[in-house]
Formats: C-alpha cells, sequence, structure tokens
C-alpha cells in the first residue's frame, strides 16, 4: 500500500471504465457521444461566415453518431487482455481499502500544499490545527442558520438594480448572475505544509459553485491585466523572470561582491487582509493610473461588486458554517489580484522609500526578494520597522549571499552570480509516474519541462550536470525507461542543436560551449507565465475602453475569429481506447471533408479519468450542507469534522 502512495496524487488508475458493468458503460458511451454532437451541432448550426448552417436535425448527425457508436461499444465492451485486467481489479481493490483504513483509524489524506506528494494525518490533529488557525488569525465567524438564499438574493439584487440604473449592460449582468440550481455555499478544507516545522495547514476554501464566483472572475478579469502592467516593474513573475531581471541588474553594474539577497514571505496574506481597507486600496490603485471605468464600469460599481465577494463568502467545515469577516477565500479568483493590489500599496510605504533606486525589488505575490549593498545590520532595522507597519502584516526574513526564491538557488561568489535548481530539503524526487493512464504527451511534456527549466536555471556547465543527474534519477524511480528517457533527452537537445552536436552514445551535452548556446536560446524564450502575464496586459486598452458597453469586449471577438472555424470536442482518455482520437477524425473527414464545411478544423483533446488525489481526499461535505439549513444536531466542542 505505501508504494501506491508513493506513486503520487496524480496518478490515474489504468482502464477505469473497463471494471464497471456493462449498463454503466453504455451510459458512459451515450455520455461521450451526446457531448461530441452537441458541441458539433451548435458550431455548425450558428456559422456566421454567409454559409448555410446545419440544421441539428440533418441525417449527417445520425451517420455521425452511429458510425461512432458502433466503434465506442467495441472498444468498450471488449474484455481487457488477463494482465491489464489483473492490474486494474488491484488497483481498484487497494483505492477502496485505503479508504476503508481511512474512515476506520480516523485519519485524513491531502496532497501537500506546493510539494505534490500524499500526507497522511489524524483528523483530530487537523481539527485542532483548524481550531488554533482560527483562533490565531480571528477571521471566521461562526454562523447559526445557513446564509444559501440570503447569499443568492443579495447577489442577484445588486447586479439587477446595478443593471436598472445603467451602471452594467445585460450581458455582463448575465455573465456575473448566479443560477441557483448550480450554486452552493462554499466549504473549507486544508492542506498540509509538510516542508515547515509542526506541518502547518493552509486553508483552501472551494469557491467553484459559489453565488458569487462568476462575480469574483469577472473582476479578476477586468483588474488582474491592470495590475499586469501598472505594477509590473515589481512583479516577479516566476523563476525565470527573476533571473532576467537579476541579470539585468547585473549588467546595469549595481552587482558587486558585497551586494546581498533578501527574501520574506507575508504570513497568512489572503486571510489577513482587511476588507474595507483592501477595497479603498483597490480604489486609490485605479485612480492612480486613471482606471475611471474599466469595461465600461465605474470605479464606485467595482467596489460594490467586490465588497458583495468579500462580505458573502460564507462556507461549510465538518457541519458547522462560517462567515470570513477579515480578508478573502483562498480558492476565489478576485482574492489574488485584491492581496496583489493591497501589497502594492504597502511595499510603496514600508519598503520602497528605504531602498536605493537602483536595487532590484521584486515581489511574486506574498513572497518578496530584493538586493542590497547595506548591512546586514541596516536591513534587519528596514524589516524589523516593515514588520510593525501594518497589524495585519507579518514577515519571515532571510539575508545572505545565497539564498533561494521559489524554485532557484542564487548564490554572490565575490561579485560573480550562480544559479541552480532549487529542491526542497523535504522534497521528494516525484514526478507524474510513468504507469499512469495518462495521454502519452504528458510524459513527454513531464521530461521536456523539467530540463528546460535546468538549463535556464543553470548558470554552469556543472550545475546543469548535476541537475541533469537528479532528473533522470528521478524519472527512473518514477517508472520511466531509460530508452526512453534517452530518446526524450535526445529530443529536447536536437532542438537547439545540429545533429553532429549530439554525443552519439548518449543524449547528452558534451560540453561548455553547446550548453551555453541552448541556455542563451532559451532565456530569450519567454516562459507560459511571462507570455500569459503579457497577453493580459495587453488587453488593458480595450478594458478602459470608456465607451459604453452592449456585448463582450473586442478580446473575445478576437478570439472568436482566431478560432472561428476550430471545433474543439473531448473524449475520455484510456489506455485501451487508444486509437480513438484518430478514429473520430477519420469520421468528421469521411462526412465534411467533400462539403462546403471541409476547411473547419477538428480539435480533439483529452479528458482524464479521476486521480488518486480525488479518489481518496474526501474534501467535499454532504450536498444537504451545501443548499439547505443544517440539521438541529448538537455537536461535540472537539469533534473532527466529518471528511467524507
Amino acid at each position: 500500500m505505501s508504494s501506491f502512495f508513493s506513486i503520487g496524487p496524480s496518478y490515474i488508475r489504468s482502464n477505469q471504465s473497463a471494471l464497471r458493468r456493462s449498463d454503466q458503460r453504455e451510459k458512459q458511451i451515450d455520455k461521450e457521444i451526446n457531448d461530441i454532437l452537441g458541441k458539433l451541432k451548435n458550431f455548425l448550426g450558428d456559422i456566421r461566415d454567409g454559409r448555410p448552417s446545419i440544421p441539428k436535425s440533418s441525417s449527417l448527425y445520425n451517420f455521425y453518431s452511429e458510425r461512432l457508436r458502433t466503434y465506442l461499444l467495441g472498444l468498450y465492451m471488449t474484455p481487457l487482455p488477463l494482465k491489464d485486467h489483473m492490474r486494474a481489479r488491484r488497483e481498484l481493490k487497494l483505492i477502496k481499502s485505503i479508504r476503508r483504513k481511512l474512515n476506520r483509524y480516523k485519519l485524513i489524506l491531502r496532497e501537500t500544499d506546493k510539494s505534490g506528494v500524499f500526507h497522511i494525518g489524524r483528523a483530530s490533529d487537523y481539527e485542532r490545527k483548524a481550531i488554533e488557525y482560527r483562533e490565531k488569525t480571528g477571521a471566521y465567524e461562526e454562523l447559526t442558520s445557513n446564509p444559501f438564499n440570503d447569499i443568492i438574493c443579495a447577489a442577484t439584487q445588486l447586479l439587477n438594480q446595478l443593471k436598472s440604473i445603467k451602471r452594467i449592460s445585460e450581458w455582463q449582468r448575465l455573465k456575473m448572475m448566479p443560477g441557483r440550481k448550480k450554486t452552493e455555499l462554499a466549504y473549507m478544507y486544508f492542506l498540509p505544509k509538510a516542508h515547515k516545522k509542526g506541518t502547518p495547514l493552509r486553508p483552501i476554501i472551494n469557491t467553484i459553485h459559489a453565488a458569487t464566483t462568476a462575480i469574483s472572475k469577472y473582476l479578476d478579469q477586468s483588474i488582474r491585466p491592470l495590475f499586469d502592467r501598472f505594477a509590473r516593474s515589481t512583479t516577479i513573475v516566476d523563476g525565470v523572470d527573476l533571473l532576467l531581471q537579476i541579470q539585468k541588474y547585473i549588467a546595469d553594474g549595481y552587482f558587486n561582491s558585497s551586494t546581498l539577497f533578501i527574501t520574506f514571505d507575508i504570513s497568512n496574506l489572503y486571510t489577513m487582509l482587511p476588507q474595507e481597507e483592501s477595497l479603498a486600496i483597490l480604489a486609490e490603485f485605479l485612480q492612480t493610473h486613471h482606471c475611471e471605468r474599466i469595461n465600461g464600469m465605474s470605479i464606485e460599481t467595482i467596489i460594490e461588486l467586490a465588497r458583495l465577494v468579500l462580505q458573502t463568502n460564507a462556507f461549510v467545515y465538518g457541519k458547522k458554517l462560517y462567515r470570513q469577516i477579515i480578508g478573502g477565500a483562498m480558492g476565489s479568483a478576485f482574492t489574488l489580484t485584491l492581496a496583489n493590489i493591497f501589497m502594492w500599496k504597502w511595499e510603496r510605504q514600508a519598503i520602497l522609500p528605504k531602498l536605493p533606486s537602483h536595487e532590484f525589488y521584486g515581489r511574486y505575490i506574498d513572497d518578496i526578494f530584493f538586493t542590497s549593498n547595506e548591512t546586514e545590520t541596516t536591513i534587519k532595522q528596514w524589516l524589523d520597522a516593515a514588520n510593525e507597519f501594518h497589524p495585519n502584516i507579518k514577515l519571515t526574513y532571510s539575508i545572505g549571499k545565497s539564498i533561494s526564491f521559489l524554485d532557484i538557488l542564487l548564490s554572490n561568489h565575490n561579485g560573480l552570480l550562480s544559479s541552480s535548481v532549487y529542491h526542497k530539503s523535504s522534497a521528494e524526487p516525484a514526478v507524474l509516474s510513468f504507469l499512469s493512464d495518462h495521454p502519452r504527451h504528458v510524459f513527454r511534456n513531464v521530461i521536456q519541462t523539467i530540463l528546460m527549466r535546468a538549463i535556464r536555471y543553470s548558470s554552469t556547465f556543472e550545475a546543469f550536470n548535476v541537475e541533469r543527474r537528479r532528473i533522470r534519477l528521478t524519472l527512473l524511480l518514477n517508472g520511466y525507461p531509460s530508452k526512453y528517457i534517452n530518446a526524450q533527452f535526445e529530443e529536447f537537445f536536437a532542438k537547439y542543436l545540429s545533429s553532429s552536436s549530439l554525443s552519439s552514445i548518449l543524449p547528452l551535452i558534451e560540453n561548455e560551449e553547446t550548453f551555453f548556446v541552448i541556455r542563451e536560446k532559451l532565456l530569450a524564450q519567454p516562459s507560459i507565465q511571462q507570455i500569459c502575464t503579457r497577453k493580459r496586459a495587453a488587453t488593458v486598452n480595450t478594458i478602459l475602453d470608456n465607451q459604453p458597453i452592449q456585448e463582450e469586449n473586442r478580446t473575445t471577438k478576437q478570439k472568436d475569429q482566431k478560432f472561428e472555424k476550430n471545433i474543439f470536442i473531448h473524449c475520455t482518455h484510456e489506455a485501451r481506447l487508444e486509437g480513438l482520437k484518430r478514429y473520430i477524425h477519420e469520421i468528421h473527414n469521411d462526412i465534411f471533408k467533400k462539403t462546403d464545411y471541409g476547411d473547419i478544423r477538428l480539435i480533439v483533446g483529452h479528458r482524464n479519468n479521476p486521480n488518486t488525489e480525488f479518489e481518496l481526499t474526501r474534501k467535499r461535505p454532504k450536498s444537504s450542507l451545501l443548499k439547505e439549513t443544517l440539521p438541529n444536531k448538537k455537536q461535540k466542542p472537539n469533534e473532527p469534522p466529518s471528511t467524507t
């Protein structure tokens, strides 16, 4: 059983549908077909380029459906080979056994915060730490009645009122309006920080179906691009971004043998945000950057919507109801943006005035990094003063010439910068298991991603080789065949080198010069996070358009035009369903290739089965607690919450 835990939370059991009853498999087939045909009918029935649309009753869809059903029946109903069947049964039996033991011994299984491995703790310990957290922060109040209906009414009334006085448009009202049938209260669970002393807990509030989630998402989509543009100079996007900014600091001639690196993190930032003060700072941020109207909404309207999101954050934990009275939900899209803007004001008052303008300062949400050539004593005085600047903002700092930040280690060796990948001392050698029932391209991406990080972060050929050996060992420990690893290494290096530059025996970089050629090319390429940040920042002019908004903004229209000839569908991935994606393309081409719709491209993606984290970590309370009034059942003060 312990070996099963070692494969990690992302692991997906193989061929899960093969062990279901035949009627359940038929229902799954119907679901797959209905989902695919529904998307086809919606797309081809709403063509706007002058071609006639295809009615949903067209016989083409019947032909499409029958061919797909015949093929799916063959795949889903064919028995597995004995070896695969035994493996599928063994893994299902293990899952059920683990569930029973977790319940019997009152244990809680969770994926660790940031580390991506499993952690088992006693339910009583979780409850004790949860009580301590609530008492320490004072951020939550217990409720005596279920606020579900009140929250929906408050959201609905505000949106209707804003529309009636023309402060939002009709499409904005509909975009943010909660649907009663799908709406539920949020619920809280905790993730263990296994890398920290005492394994403290991080609270997560699942707001996916909460009444104000649509408002929170729309506020985030409207305001985060503004932050990305106007606060870019003090923002660290990721480790690559930090490295590039430090290299600029060095190129400008400010880095020397006395330069110190300083990092600090803010404790419980999301939870400790003072709500009204945060809203005032949000208004100040928008006014400072002349953002008088955002997607046609006034600052006053933005603040009203934001206040609703913060003040109606009610949730279930165990069998009790709570409301957050300080901060915002960690799990709500808007909370991240609000926290960033609150820190924008704090850092301008508490830190930046003390730093010479040429020193580097950057922040990644609640983690801060800056350089200084002052004495360590002076820096400590700055940080101690910053620690007292705001009662809700407490920081823990580190100062030195070798320091880690995010996943990168930076060192000052007599005025020369060295960098490498940083691994926490508690980190497990874990990546996605090669035995997991994921699409094959996912395993290629795993190797390509960690190799790319190793080259970008390693300032020397020696540091890269140390990390390369670690990568190979980690992959081997997680079931990747040596031949497969070699092939992926060779494929990766071949992208940036000529074939003559590669070793004829092993797919390695043979010399320092070759390494630096690849590293220079990779550092010149923006990371995915950098690309996303730039794209969001590029939408600012559209967001700040002062014209009345009658329909969704131009960015959405441009996106629609970009993909106007693409149909996106998804099918469930299982190892035994190999070839399904190719066959769907064959059906589509046979039916549409020689018609007026032959230029429409079908893009088939995968939908994964539940992973072990989903199957084993029970976080969601009973549905009756998320909508209806709580039962009048007394609960003992120290009774641990239900983990089912």
